[in-house]
């Protein structure tokens, strides 16, 4: 049974790690997918392999940071599919830099592409749901934003803690539209962007420390998305919903 038959979904950062996996498991389940990353090769090479295995899929290079760019992007999805169904801000960034080293612009970056970029993207969308009277989104925080970050430094941490504040808020705000809004905090997790992070060795001693000692899998973060987006959830908002492998508990 295809649980989002007939829905449009956009995916930002898409291309690798959790943001691919949720992309490509939309399509199976029947959604018409928008794969968006700031480099357009790497994410036609992502609608390629969802089309090759029989989904529909289209691929949008936009910086989730610039709001011009983010508004085509919701103009580009409709005019292709007809309208937005569900949104995933799963575009960010981790840079594990100490307080006292971390420039200005460094700040930024992280704080815009994780935070303002879910807020630029979650704008651009609202009306079109609004005016459908339904809608998914589902905000990535971390267990970061739930504690304290593994890799990432305050900026990250920073970030990540916002998104739980604004995923409450909106959810509260947008119910009445018919639009359901929640966060996963998912924990170390067997992305590039961790291995990126951290040596081999290192992430050894961290899952040893796990009750479930292992890495997460990318696709166990999209099953919980799935779930999030899909009917079975529709009397869910404003939670957020942590995938870590017992890592933390509250």
């Amino acid at each position: 049974m295809e649980k989002l038959k007939g829905k449009v979904a956009i995916v930002t950062g898409a291309v690798q790690g959790m943001g691919k996996s949720v992309a490509k498991l939309f399509a199976q389940e029947g959604a018409k997918v928008v794969v968006n990353d700031i480099s357009e090769q790497k994410a036609k090479k992502v609608v390629e392999e969802i089309k090759s295995g029989g989904g529909e899929a289209l691929a949008i290079k936009a910086d989730v940071t610039d709001s011009k760019e983010i508004f085509r992007m919701a103009e580009e999805t409709v005019k292709k599919f007809g309208t937005i169904h569900i949104l995933i801000n799963n575009a960010g960034v981790l840079c594990p830099t100490k307080t006292e080293e971390i420039s200005e612009e460094e700040w930024d970056l992280v704080i815009n592409v994780n935070l303002k970029g879910t807020f630029l993207c979650t704008r651009a969308v609202l009306p079109i749901m609004k005016k459908n009277r339904y809608g998914r989104i589902v905000n990535f925080s971390s267990s970061a934003g739930r504690s304290v970050s593994t890799l990432g430094g305050v900026h990250y941490t920073a970030a990540k803690a916002g998104i739980l504040g604004f995923t409450r808020q909106l959810a509260k705000e947008v119910a009445s539209f018919g639009i359901n809004v929640n966060s996963v905090c998912p924990g170390l997790i067997d992305t590039e962007m961790v291995r990126g992070n951290c040596s081999p060795q290192k992430l050894k001693n961290y899952e040893h420390s796990f009750p479930i000692s292992r890495l997460g899998k990318p696709k166990e973060v999209a099953d919980l998305v799935l779930f999030l987006v899909s009917d079975e959830s529709s009397y869910i908002t404003g939670a957020s919903l942590d995938i870590n492998g017992g890592d933390l508990m509250l």
